[in-house]
């Protein structure tokens, strides 16, 4: 595992909270309204994320992929891939938000999606996962968690995980994963394994420093490359 390198867009401002401060972006998924309201200074921070994750993109790599991870819950670790996932579309290159968050998924209330299937189910059926369109955003798809399975650890640890990951590696430009908090569950672990590139969140004033350099050292078994550390504010 490579050491975690320096992000210049580390350090994400939290979203302000009187209106005439706020930028709303309407991201209706199906037909369902849905909003995320985003600081316009946060949203310039994204895209320098996204700029700083283009440069790390090894040659030859079919696909810029990466996992979100973070230690804890309640670090913003959902609403950042999902962030991510929007600022890859705007490029106007096919983009996959894939939540692998089989504990507590979040993807499906930001965009207001349907969950009724998801990833979940997927794998333990061995069917093809439904994958969403995005209204606005034409070259964004999001893969929901579906409803939760009880081996979730398992199906991710699966090599039918590991098939889907490698087609939509031949498929899309970009693929971002959404996973469950390291300290609580395993399933990160998992997801970074198959994926290979992990970009490591914490929130100011909220994670215990042991919490995440136990995650780095946990992170050092699945011989996954660390592209930088992201802190949150808010």
């Amino acid at each position: 595992m490579s050491t975690p390198l320096p992000i210049a867009a580390a350090a994400l401002p939290g979203t302000p909270t009187r209106p005439d401060d706020r930028q709303r972006e309407l991201l209706p998924l199906d037909g369902q309204a849905s909003s995320a309201v985003l600081d316009p200074a946060r949203i310039e921070k994204v895209r320098l994320l996204r700029t700083e994750l283009l440069m790390r993109r090894e040659p030859g790599e079919r696909a810029n992929m990466v996992a979100v991870l973070s230690p804890c819950a309640g670090e913003g670790r959902s609403q950042l891939a999902a962030e991510l996932a929007i600022a890859f579309a705007q490029l106007g290159r096919p983009t996959l938000l894939v939540d692998a968050d089989l504990r507590k998924p979040r993807q499906h209330l930001l965009f207001g999606a349907d969950n009724l299937c998801g990833l979940g189910d997927a794998l333990a059926q061995g069917r093809r996962p439904l994958l969403q369109t995005v209204n606005g955003l034409p070259d964004l798809r999001v893969l929901t968690a579906g409803p939760l399975p009880g081996n979730a650890l398992e199906l991710l640890s699966d090599q039918g995980f590991g098939a889907l990951v490698a087609e939509w590696q031949r498929s899309y430009a970009f693929v971002v994963f959404d996973t469950p908090p390291i300290c609580r569950y395993a399933d990160g672990l998992a997801v970074a394994t198959v994926v290979g590139r992990l970009l490591s969140l914490s929130r100011a004033r909220h994670t215990p420093y042991r919490d995440s350099r136990e995650m780095i050292r946990r992170l050092g078994a699945t011989r996954s490359r660390v592209l930088g550390a992201v802190i949150n504010h808010f």
